[in-house]
């Protein structure tokens, strides 16, 4: 997985990998170089007194280091670019991703463990990346330099070559081995920590309310020891491995040394190739624990690369159709025809053979139980979930054969919780329509009867809002999210119970408004009060998923026994008399 996510993102940034890799690779020989220069002085220079000689030679060195020097600092400077660049395209990609998901999809990951794989993992990815780019790099071409260079000053001494890099490799094997299934658990509990600590902000006031502090802390503090243990596992073996490394270099050297030195007594090996060869032996293991470094990354970021890709590979359950249809006559009207519906692995459907239509300039409401099915049904015309069977239509053509893009443009949704994003006002009415003016603001405020608390905050339209819209009132919530879809200005606006934090007055002055606002469009209201919904044109009665009746108001008083029911529950009996 972690080879094919970067074959594909790296592609764009081959010209830099390649330009790259030059650099490294003259880097690599500059260093591979040095040490045979060093022997040359030590050989020709020290050793037969010629002065001459070493300050030559030494120019080429200081030469050589100072280009090898510009190297190194480009090349960690390209790397970064690379890595950062195609963290950027793996993150862009997985929020594009995540966008395009239906409600199913995103429950299906949950939210805590999406926001971890698009941060933590892609940050995981970008780190192993940084280091493969240099350290994978100059690794192998400096081993199988080194090697070369090593037989090359000492034949017989790099025979302690097939000793030390095998001891190492099979090391490295075995840690490899403990840490890989580490990883992976470390970013799943990564997650249940995200999640845990994301309930705990969102439900912070339900957790005082009924004082459940000291036991949301204990939850917290089990998921963090879990976490924690794992990683203390996880370090405990690295903690072994740098000094396993070391121990393996420096009893190297010794051999070396020893070796080298009965050679050079017996005359079979100058000095200066002694100190090469030791030096091409460092410059070989040095290497081979530099891969060591990122081999040590290698298992945390396939295991973030498996979670990103499953994220990407996911089709959405709600996706544009290969060959879509635009409707020729746009003009609001919704139809559900023999509609039903059931969420996965549930027993039985929450609709069930709904046929209903809702036409262009008349306002229809939706009434029903707890759980009779209302806001699922107002779910399906934008299509955020598709139906089990049957069909909804909108504007004349069934909404799985719409551009979902052209579906949305029509319909302006306040859902039943009132969202409200991070800026101003302004921006957040502007977030229907960007090219709205600042009258079209203040109209869809004063509809939303909202005009005169704006007016009233600092700023005005440039008043801040929190995220979640926490700095206002439920009830200004809910009025800016209506003036959000009055400013989009659709031709069907779907209103899911979006009207139950308002006073009685406020409501029917809304809705008043609303009337005159929203004279040619198709208006869905979703409502559990009757005054809310007791003058719409038509009233849509669900129980238990099915229709049970539609008429006006006093129509079903007298037909309807559910609503009825509901109407007496609410106003009293002498409501139907």
């Amino acid at each position: 997985m972690l080879n094919r996510l970067l074959r594909t993102h790296l592609r764009p940034y081959r010209n830099q990998v390649l330009f790259l890799t030059v650099l490294l690779i003259a880097q690599t020989v500059g260093n591979l170089y040095l040490p045979n220069l060093n022997a040359d002085i030590i050989n020709g220079g020290v050793v037969t007194g010629n002065l001459h000689y070493i300050i030559r030679t030494g120019v080429w060195m200081l030469a050589l280091t100072l280009a090898v020097g510009v190297f190194a600092v480009v090349a960690v400077y390209w790397a970064s670019r690379v890595s950062m660049a195609t963290g950027a395209d793996i993150r862009r990609a997985v929020f594009t991703r995540v966008q395009s998901f239906a409600a199913r999809d995103i429950n299906h990951f949950g939210t805590a463990s999406l926001i971890t794989r698009n941060t933590n993992d892609i940050q995981q990815i970008q780190l192993f990346l940084q280091m493969a780019l240099t350290m994978m790099v100059i690794a192998p071409i400096m081993s199988v330099g080194g090697i070369f260079m090593a037989i090359h000053e000492g034949a017989r001494l790099s025979t302690l070559l097939l000793v030390s890099i095998p001891v190492m490799t099979a090391f490295i094997g075995l840690v490899m081995v403990r840490v890989i299934p580490q990883f992976r658990s470390m970013q799943t509990k990564i997650d249940r920590i995200n999640q845990v600590l994301r309930e705990q902000i969102t439900g912070v006031r339900v957790i005082r309310a009924f004082v459940r502090n000291e036991s949301e802390a204990e939850r917290f503090a089990l998921a963090n020891a879990d976490l924690t243990g794992t990683a203390l596992r996880v370090n405990r073996i690295f903690a072994l491995t740098m000094p396993v490394m070391m121990v393996i270099l420096n009893l190297s050297s010794v051999a070396v040394i020893w070796f080298g030195g009965r050679f050079v007594s017996e005359g079979s090996m100058p000095i200066g190739n002694l100190t090469a060869f030791l030096t091409y032996i460092l410059q070989i293991l040095t290497s081979v624990m530099m891969a060591v470094m990122v081999t040590i990354l290698v298992p945390r970021a396939a295991a973030s690369a498996e979670r990103i890709v499953e994220v990407l590979d996911t089709v959405p359950a709600v996706a544009d159709p290969d060959t879509p249809i635009s409707p020729s006559t746009p003009n609001g009207s919704v139809r559900l025809t023999n509609v039903s519906f059931a969420y996965p692995g549930s027993e039985r459907p929450v609709l069930d053979a709904i046929t209903v239509e809702f036409e262009p300039g008349v306002t229809s409401a939706i009434i029903g139980g707890t759980g009779s099915g209302k806001t699922t049904l107002i779910t399906l015309i934008p299509r955020l979930f598709d139906v089990t069977a049957g069909s909804v239509e909108v504007n004349g053509v069934d909404v799985r054969d719409q551009r979902q893009d052209d579906l949305w443009s029509s319909i302006g949704l306040v859902p039943q919780t009132a969202y409200l994003f991070s800026g101003t006002v302004a921006t957040n009415l502007r977030f229907a329509n960007p090219d709205a003016t600042d009258a079209d603001l203040w109209r869809a405020l004063e509809v939303a009867q909202a005009r005169d608390f704006v007016a009233t905050m600092p700023g005005g339209l440039d008043a801040p809002i929190d995220q979640g819209g926490t700095n206002v009132s439920g009830g200004q919530r809910q009025r800016l999210a209506i003036a959000r879809a009055l400013v989009k200005r659709p031709r069907i606006y779907l209103f899911d119970d979006c009207f139950s934090a308002l006073d009685a007055a406020t409501d029917t002055r809304l809705r008043e408004a609303l009337r005159d606002q929203t004279r040619d469009a198709t208006v869905i209201i979703v409502a559990q009060r009757v005054s809310t919904i007791m003058h719409a044109d038509r009233v849509v009665v669900l129980d238990d998923g099915r229709v049970v009746g539609i008429g006006t108001h006093d129509q079903l008083v007298e037909s309807c026994e559910s609503y009825r029911e509901i109407v007496i529950s609410q106003l009293g009996a002498g409501a139907v008399r």
